[in-house]
């Protein structure tokens, strides 16, 4: 009698995690990347002590430290999540990167595309997959969008409108301090509308930028000194598609706020857009003249989806990602002329 030998594969290892900032955003994506992924919250650090204490409610068993090298420097840790303030984003990518360590990173990934551009060195040298967290196009609604236009489904793209109005605006200083924020609402909410429209419009090259920019009423003349709270934009790309981008904070919005994305083709037009005033809650719509097709609507479990992806291509064995790389430079550099940098 033969005795069939198992052919059961010994577990998978479980992806061992660092998290740096532990606030709201920092504790969703540790809370969906722990529920989706097979992954562990083996260190964090937080220097606000009650959002230490909310985030051990999802980490047990994790350890708590002050000093980020000793974070890097864990041979247990496989990637670090970075949810801290933005000036510090560059600084921390690049030690995680030079560690050794994958790292997701919240938006903005830098203050300007100098410091992107060193962050994706780090990563190129590294050899280690880097991603920011530009959740919209992990949107069903989004998603759906891309698919439609990479299928041609609108034509020649020529217009795109894009809006993002928060009727409160940040609630941390720093977001107000140009130099640790990088900029205002086009650096913090912006960001997400120009990365969407370039990675439907396949990143073509932006031969023109006008644009305006606001604070309290009263044009800015110079980015340098003063963030702005007001934001309108236009793009022209070398294919002559005409992107307008319009943002702001603490605007008299009428709701919560106003988050839309419309591209208008020679064969129909694609809107993305929130829905009774929701940053949360999105439909896609198809337009045939006078005509509307709902392509998706709530509800879409999507927060943390970025952070996911990044999870499992981490947990494959995927490094340096050139593509992806490639448009966070991009994305950077359009903003840096939008500010005149």
């Amino acid at each position: 009698m033969i005795t069939a030998l198992s052919s059961t594969k010994p577990e998978q290892k479980p992806l061992s995690l660092g998290f740096l900032g532990l606030g709201w955003i920092g504790r969703n994506r540790m809370e969906v990347l722990l529920k989706n992924t097979h992954s562990e919250a083996s260190v964090i650090a937080e220097p606000v002590p009650e959002n230490a204490e909310q985030a051990l409610v999802y980490a047990k068993n994790a350890k708590v430290m002050d000093a980020t090298d000793e974070i890097y420097n864990s041979r247990e840790i496989d990637g670090i999540v970075i949810a801290t303030p933005s000036a510090m984003h560059a600084r921390q990518s690049i030690e995680a990167l030079e560690a050794g360590k994958a790292v997701f990173c919240q938006k903005p990934l830098g203050r300007t595309s100098a410091e992107v551009k060193k962050i994706v060195a780090a990563s190129l040298k590294a050899d280690k997959l880097l991603s920011v967290d530009l959740s919209y196009r992990y949107t069903s609604a989004l998603q759906a969008i891309h698919k439609l236009i990479k299928n041609d489904e609108i034509g020649d793209i020529y217009a795109v409108d894009l809006a993002f109005h928060n009727a409160y605006g940040p609630d941390k200083p720093w977001f107000y301090d140009i130099k640790q924020s990088g900029g205002g609402c086009v650096m913090d909410l912006g960001i997400h509308l120009i990365d969407l429209a370039l990675w439907n419009l396949g990143f073509p090259e932006i031969t023109e930028i006008t644009g305006n920019l606001y604070y309290q009423g009263k044009k800015l003349h110079s980015a340098e000194n003063q963030v702005e709270d007001f934001a309108s934009v236009s793009m022209t790309s070398e294919h002559n598609t005409i992107i307008n981008l319009e943002c702001s904070w603490n605007i008299s919005a009428g709701k919560d706020a106003v988050i839309e994305a419309t591209f208008y083709g020679t064969k129909g037009s694609l809107a993305f857009r929130n829905i009774n005033g929701s940053f949360y809650d999105f439909v896609a719509e198809k337009y045939a003249g006078t005509q509307t097709e709902v392509l998706v609507s709530p509800p879409d479990d999507w927060s943390g989806r970025a952070g996911i992806i990044w999870a499992k291509a981490v947990q494959a064995g995927k490094g340096y990602d050139y593509k992806s790389a490639r448009e966070y430079i991009k994305v950077a550099e359009l903003i840096d002329r939008i500010y005149g940098r």
